[in-house]
């Protein structure tokens, strides 16, 4: 089986997943946050405040509690994290489960959110199919260009009179 490379990203030098939270510029992916790839993005914070802030949104498994949201949010240097308030056990992905199936969200929200968070993973999928036909192509440079020296190490053919 071949090497699966992936896109990695340039602050952090980390393999960028598609479940992380990406950012893009200048043709160049990376995450949202390198100290918490999956951190929710602005846009699904502020979907959650507006259509989910008066019920609950996260789960957390261990301690079988259901939170609100203004009970699992905390400011950590700018960036918003979600952990269980009893066990600290990260919630991000409760909340974006909740965010993506939740029944107060109109339809066309929730599916152009869908919409907007499936491009970015598929936009992830793609820079690896890319690297990978680089890689082909970069390769294929590498063994013509020693073709070459090989051929330029051989005596020239003797010539006749």
């Amino acid at each position: 089986m071949a090497e699966q490379r992936t896109a990695t990203c340039p602050e952090c030098s980390r393999t960028i997943s598609p479940d992380d939270t990406i950012v893009f510029d200048f043709g160049l992916l990376g995450h949202l946050d390198c100290r918490r790839p999956r951190v929710l993005s602005a846009e699904e914070r502020t979907l959650l405040f507006i259509y989910c802030r008066d019920h609950q949104v996260a789960e957390c498994v261990p301690c079988a509690g259901r939170f609100h949201l203004r009970e699992v949010a905390s400011l950590d240097l700018g960036v918003r994290s979600y952990g269980c308030p009893w066990c600290h056990t990260d919630l991000t992905d409760s909340i974006r489960e909740h965010l993506y199936g939740c029944a107060m969200l109109p339809g066309q929200v929730r599916r152009r959110a869908q919409a907007a968070r499936e491009a970015a993973q598929h936009l992830v999928k793609e820079s690896r199919h890319l690297r990978d036909t680089s890689d082909v192509l970069l390769r294929e440079a590498e063994a013509a260009l020693h073709a070459l020296r090989q051929a330029l190490r051989q005596p020239p053919p003797k010539r006749t009179k």
